[in-house]
């Protein structure tokens, strides 16, 4: 099924259904929800999913689980996406938030395939055991740390909005204490208690998830260290792979690799 949307076909007594839609370059899908568990899989461009408590940065070939009836919008920057709808009671196992994952070869090419089976496929044919498959994929899927935790105290969380969208990896604690009228040692408990990070973790990692948005585009190492403030190349690589394991290069988009990037 292609470009359709999920309420038209929810109701079919299937387990999986599979549904593939085309974005415009820069689109916000506004606040809402699902009765299915959803699979959403970024064939290509960089999603971000935000839900009341968390930010999760979702770039090509990787996905994201969104458990039932969680609220959620979805910034879209040059998508085509392919989801997986999930009856509940099929994924017992599903996380209860959220959660960033890396897509097997063997599930992205079921979802490719499931995507193409009609609505009401046959129980016992060809497509339903593909349905069954995906289903074994998806519980063996290996987590991703691709959220960035959102505090709910609201002058807390408005000032993490704003660095998420102008990141710094020098941005000192003082200067939101200073617009939250507090002092360095509460402000590190309020940030710890409202997100489960010290200050500096989150800021190095909102920093580096904002990188991929640069990278699907095929800006090149340096010019991306230089926007986030770090100090040379090779200071931003080795915070990349420390939080993601491997190199800026493996998080590139097919296509958008230009002339070689120094220091990854």
């Amino acid at each position: 099924m292609r470009n359709i949307p999920v309420a038209e076909v929810d109701d079919l007594d299937r387990a999986v259904l599979a549904i593939g839609t085309d974005y415009p370059h820069d689109h916000l899908l506004p606040w809402h929800e699902h009765r299915r568990a959803q699979v959403l899989y970024a064939a290509t461009g960089v999603m971000q999913v935000e839900t009341a408590d968390g930010s999760w940065t979702i770039p090509t070939a990787r996905a994201v689980l969104i458990p039932p009836l969680t609220r959620h919008q979805v910034t879209m920057t040059g998508v085509s996406t392919r989801s997986l709808y999930i009856e509940p009671a099929a994924v017992p196992w599903f996380p209860a938030r959220c959660q960033a994952v890396d897509v097997s070869a063997l599930l992205r090419a079921l979802i490719l395939t499931a995507v193409e089976a009609e609505p009401r496929y046959p129980e016992h044919g060809r497509d339903a055991a593909v349905a069954t498959l995906v289903l074994h994929e998806i519980r063996s899927l290996a987590p991703l740390p691709l959220d960035v935790p959102l505090p709910s105290d609201p002058r807390l969380r408005g000032l993490c909005e704003a660095f998420l969208h102008r990141p710094d990896i020098h941005d000192p604690p003082a200067r939101w204490c200073t617009a939250l009228s507090i002092s360095e040692r509460t402000f590190a408990r309020l940030f710890r208690r409202g997100t489960g990070l010290t200050f500096s973790q989150w800021r190095q990692r909102a920093c580096i998830l904002h990188s991929l948005q640069h990278l699907t585009a095929g800006v090149p190492v340096t010019r991306i260290a230089a926007l986030l403030g770090y100090d040379n190349p090779a200071a931003y690589t080795t915070a990349f792979k420390k939080l993601l394991g491997r190199p800026p290069t493996a998080y590139r988009s097919p296509g958008t690799a230009g002339a070689p990037d120094r220091g990854v």
